[in-house]
This record gives structure tokens, C-alpha cells and sequence, in this order.
């Protein structure tokens, strides 16, 4: 997948302009690298399009632990946007990894993040 597929992607499924995307696309890819392992975060970045695989760059090699409560405001917080917008662009951003990644790729992320990552990703009922 390349860069301005990915945005569109992400700008699509979270109802937002490419330009809010790319912002929240790379927020969430940086929250990714603080709470996947250093190993896993390079893994998925490899997979990535030149332009994001930069912000999975890990800060530290341990995996920082923290719910999704937390994800999603420190996503908020580096896209400079509300909790709401955090939400659906860090949702949409998930959604577009797992359709632009190997399967096995996508499965090593989640099994690091936990299943209330998993339960965000599933539709609204």
C-alpha cells in the first residue's frame, strides 16, 4: 500500500479530510511504537509505505503498557484533536493496518495490544 493510499484509507473510514488523516495516522502509528516492543514496531514498519514506517520508530525497546483509554488520548494529544476525533481516527488507522499488512503481521500487533484492541475495531452496534 502506498502513502496517499493509506491516508485515503484512514480518511474514509474515519469520515475526515486527508489532510486530518495523515496528522492522525502518524499520532496513532507513534502511539503504536510506544506500545508495541521495539522488535514488533520495526516489524510492522517494514511492511509500511516510506512516510509512516518513520513514526512506528521506537523510543524504547520494552513496550509501554497502557489500555486503550490511554492510547487514544495520547493520540489526541499528538494530533492536537479531541478524544472523539482521536477515537474514529485511531479506529480508522487499525482498520487500514489490517488491510495493508500481511495477516501474520496484523495478529503479532494485536496479540501485543490485547482484546479491548480488538473489541474497538469491531463495527458499532
Amino acid at each position: 500500500m502506498k502513502y496517499d493510499e493509506f491516508v485515503d484509507a484512514v480518511a474514509i473510514r474515519a469520515g475526515m479530510s486527508p489532510a486530518e488523516a495523515e496528522v492522525l495516522a502518524h499520532a496513532a502509528l507513534q502511539t503504536l511504537a510506544d506500545r508495541l516492543t521495539a522488535g514488533e514496531a520495526r516489524d510492522l514498519a517494514a511492511q509500511l509505505p516510506r512516510g509512516l514506517a518513520e513514526s512506528l520508530e521506537p523510543r524504547y525497546e520494552k513496550a509501554e503498557a497502557f489500555g486503550l483509554e490511554e492510547f487514544v488520548r495520547r493520540v489526541g494529544n499528538r494530533a492536537a484533536v479531541d478524544l472523539s476525533t482521536a477515537w474514529y481516527g485511531m479506529r480508522a488507522v487499525l482498520a487500514t493496518l489490517r488491510g495493508g499488512v500481511s495477516v501474520g503481521e496484523f495478529q503479532d500487533v494485536i496479540g501485543q495490544l490485547g482484546k479491548e484492541y480488538v473489541e474497538a475495531l469491531q463495527p458499532a452496534r
